[in-house]
């Protein structure tokens, strides 16, 4: 798989699980701020997970929806062959993590703490959020209690549109997409290939009965109104936390919005408070660099 697309990736530092499919792993700047000692990444601070033992991963590439503030390129696609096997990714999650970290390495002049090194090495958590949509991946369920049976904590991120996959798939953290207050927003804003809300609804109906978050991009201009529907549809799923968090003006999202639609912290917060406002949900935590607010339950 050598495509245009797929090249310009690798440069980005991806690392792929096979050759002939789109699964793949990137150690996020956090996991690398973490390891020359500087501060974990908001997951770390909202749910105690270590930033520098994390790997950031993707079953596939593919998406069925085109959201206009995502960052990653939507007009050169990976095109994936055939899906990777699961047992594939889990053998060389370990292998493909420490060669992208290669350039860390405290022997090689990294500028990294030993200690902290060697604990890279043996990661103990896993983001299945890197792109794509992880539900389009058929043996997500398979690849999730792999990981499972080998002491990761696994936090899956979906965009909830396949909640047949998502009911077969146990995670340690649910995370559901919830990017807009009604149908006519989100086909807007998200694009998707068919029109999927009802489906979205259906997964988050799921979330009460296990650890879960919703998460909520803010888009300004775009979908921080309404704040009150967006209460209802969280107080009727019942998850654990609520991340309302401020789009970012990055990667081929430049393309598709302006920096204007990026609220600063106290614009995603006040929106947070407004959401607050309509259902019983109190603000937990805030991380102003990341523009996330985190919510949990009275």
């Amino acid at each position: 798989m050598q495509s245009e697309a797929c090249k310009a990736l690798r440069k980005q530092g991806y690392q792929f699980f096979s050759p002939s499919s789109s699964a793949a792993l990137k150690p996020c700047m956090w996991n690398k701020r973490t390891l020359r000692g500087g501060d974990m990444c908001y997951k770390a601070q909202f749910y105690g997970i270590s930033s520098h033992r994390c790997v950031q991963m993707t079953p596939t590439l593919k998406c069925n929806q085109r959201c206009l503030f995502c960052w990653r390129s939507m007009e050169y696609e990976v095109v994936e062959e055939e899906e990777c096997p699961p047992e594939v990714i889990v053998a060389n999650l370990y292998k493909l993590q420490k060669k992208a970290l290669a350039g860390y390495n405290p022997v090689a002049g990294g500028g990294t703490d030993e200690t902290l090194w060697e604990e890279a090495l043996a990661p103990d958590m896993a983001a299945i959020s890197l792109s794509g949509e992880p539900t389009c991946y058929s043996r997500l369920p398979e690849l999730v209690d792999m990981l499972n049976a080998r002491d990761f904590t696994t936090f899956v991120v979906t965009n909830g549109t396949r909640p047949w996959v998502l009911e077969k798939v146990h995670p340690y953290q649910t995370y559901v997409s919830l990017d807009a207050p009604d149908k006519e927003t989100y086909l807007k804003v998200c694009r998707p290939m068919e029109d999927y809300w009802e489906d979205i609804r259906t997964s988050l109906s799921l979330l009460g009965s296990r650890r879960s978050a919703i998460r909520v991009t803010v888009v300004k201009g775009l979908n921080d109104f309404a704040p009150e529907k967006y209460a209802a549809m969280i107080q009727d799923s019942g998850p654990d936390y609520v991340e309302v968090k401020g789009y970012m003006y990055l990667g081929y999202s430049r393309n598709r919005l302006e920096r204007h639609n990026m609220p600063d912290h106290a614009e995603v917060r006040d929106f947070a408070s407004e959401i607050a406002k309509y259902c019983d949900y109190d603000m937990y935590d805030e991380s102003p660099i990341s523009r996330v607010v985190c919510l949990t339950r009275r």
